[in-house]
């Protein structure tokens, strides 16, 4: 007897009865954060060719997931050279909370635009 096209690509059946069933598995969720999610959106509004590539392949939650972790080490790292670099120190924490949060966020702002131009819109 012939294989099928799901046995030629490795997949195997079980007996239930008198039918065979396939051994199907549900693939393992990957966590996809905001990065991920922000990628997921631009692909889907502005790359909808590699959207559907990615998702009809199954390669989709591997790539948020991926996209998401090297925004996330870039983001961080942009955070802390510019914070060094404006010499926004601890101390300016204690002395002046009010001026360190509005200097913090215009340093994150600009991280952030850094990081959806190199990796979420690229």
């Amino acid at each position: 007897m012939e294989k099928s096209t799901f046995e030629q690509m490795g997949g195997t059946y079980r007996q239930e009865g008198n039918y065979l069933l396939p051994n199907l598995t549900v693939p393992e969720r990957v966590s996809i954060g905001i990065w991920g999610q922000r990628r997921r959106q631009y692909l889907r509004g502005h790359r909808k060719a590699l959207y559907n590539a990615l998702l009809l392949s199954g390669k989709l939650d591997n790539h948020l997931a991926d996209i998401n972790q090297q925004a996330e080490d870039m983001f961080f790292q942009l955070v802390k050279q510019m914070a060094e670099q404006e010499g926004i120190t601890e101390q300016l924490k204690t002395d002046s909370q009010m001026e360190w949060v509005g200097q913090m966020n215009n340093i994150r702002s600009a991280a952030e635009e850094i990081v959806n131009t190199e990796i979420i819109f690229a």
